[in-house]
């Protein structure tokens, strides 16, 4: 008897086992999650766009007259001083003539020769009949004094000189006239490289200086050419006065103000630039972005706050990323962005309450890059699982990673 009732235990006790077993087989397995606590702290509300930096004074330096552009003495990166020399420019060289025009202008050259000997001939006359003018009027003079002639005939011998005098002057002018053409018509009657250049410095029409001091920041033209009036040949700047120049969407710019601060990173160098808002655009203008869709966009210019030791590398025309602090929250209850989700039109997070997840609604207020901040709906201290997979569920038995 005592036997069978052991036997009876014994059954029991593997079923109860068995039962046992399989219910902790049959339970599930907590989620393995990451939680991080509620704190409070500083959120920021920025905006982050890619800008540019830019020298604040460009100076394009051009030609000032057309003609022949010798190769450039300087090269990007030169440091130049006020009133220095970077290029010079020549008159260029006449165009080839055909047969008739250069005997035309043979022609022209030995006209303007027979025209300043005419004029020279011309000269010796009328200087001739002064002289004798001159004769007369000192013969009238002492005729007069012994009353032989009359009063008239004395004004007359006076005027006759005065007419001689100016026909003189007339005679010497002409003569410097035919002189003048005959040097034109020589001139253009020069071939090209006839002209001698015993000085090159004498002959270069202009020399092309910089108007202040500061880099060679670009060259526009470099080797010798034919230029124009207002070629731009180098842009030239001080790079020790720098500002970045980022374009915003526009309803971006509209929350922004001068002397907001921003900073400046993905810069290259170490750490972060300090920098505020100088200047927002009037007008902005329109850019397709890559997903092809036009967008209104404003130019917002900043000057960087930090010391200029610290971005001394920076160069013109540099790739930066601006973040603008648009507002700031120091003592804000913060939740990680990666946190939340949407439901419907609601905000929501699922918060760990005893090691079970817990959907809860919440609203939120300010909204940075990292954080969220909480207005309703949870605690300080609270823990909240980020990143939640579709395996969490309200009521979901979770665990830390």
């Amino acid at each position: 008897m005592l036997v069978k009732w052991i036997k009876r235990l014994l059954l029991l006790a593997v079923g109860v086992a068995i039962v046992f077993a399989g219910s902790i087989m049959i339970k599930p397995k907590p989620v393995a999650v990451d939680m991080v606590s509620i704190k409070r702290g500083l959120i920021e509300t920025i905006i982050s766009e890619e800008g540019k930096t830019r020298v604040r004074d460009v100076y394009r330096i051009s030609t000032p007259i057309s003609g022949k552009l010798e190769r450039l003495t300087v090269d990007e990166g030169d440091m130049l001083e006020k009133g220095q020399r970077i290029a010079r420019i020549r008159a260029t060289d006449a165009p080839i003539r055909d047969v008739r025009t250069r005997r035309e202008m043979v022609a022209a050259s030995k006209a303007a020769r027979a025209s300043v000997q005419l004029a020279r001939a011309e000269l010796s006359k009328v200087m001739a009949a002064q002289r004798f003018a001159v004769s007369e009027l000192e013969r009238a003079k002492r005729l007069s004094r012994s009353r032989t002639i009359s009063k008239r005939a004395m004004q007359k011998a006076e005027l006759e000189l005065s007419l001689k005098n100016a026909q003189v002057e007339e005679a010497k002018a002409n003569l410097e006239l035919a002189r003048r053409q005959y040097e034109t018509a020589t001139v253009r009657q020069s071939l090209p490289g006839n002209i001698p250049q015993t000085n090159l410095e004498d002959q270069c029409c202009v020399g092309v200086i910089t108007p202040v001091s500061g880099t060679v920041l670009k060259l526009l033209k470099e080797s010798e050419q034919v230029v124009h009036a207002g070629t731009l040949l180098v842009d030239v700047g001080d790079l020790r006065k720098q500002e970045i120049v980022v374009d915003l969407l526009s309803e971006d710019a509209v929350t922004i103000e001068p002397g907001t601060q921003a900073r400046i990173t993905g810069w290259g160098g170490k750490g972060v630039l300090a920098a505020k808002v100088r200047r927002i655009d009037p007008a902005a203008f329109t850019k397709v972005s890559a997903l092809g869709i036009e967008e209104q966009r404003v130019n917002v210019v900043l000057d960087i706050t930090d010391n200029p030791d610290r971005w001394k590398k920076l160069g013109h025309s540099f790739r930066v990323t601006v973040n603008i602090i648009t507002s700031s929250h120091n003592d804000a209850l913060r939740v990680p962005l990666g946190a939340l989700f949407r439901k419907g039109d609601q905000w929501a997070v699922y918060k760990n309450v005893d090691g079970i997840a817990r959907y809860t609604a919440i609203k939120l207020g300010t909204m940075s890059q990292e954080f969220a901040e909480v207005t309703d709906g949870l605690a300080e201290g609270a823990q909240v699982i980020i990143y939640p997979s579709d395996r969490i569920k309200d009521g979901v038995a979770v665990i830390k990673r």
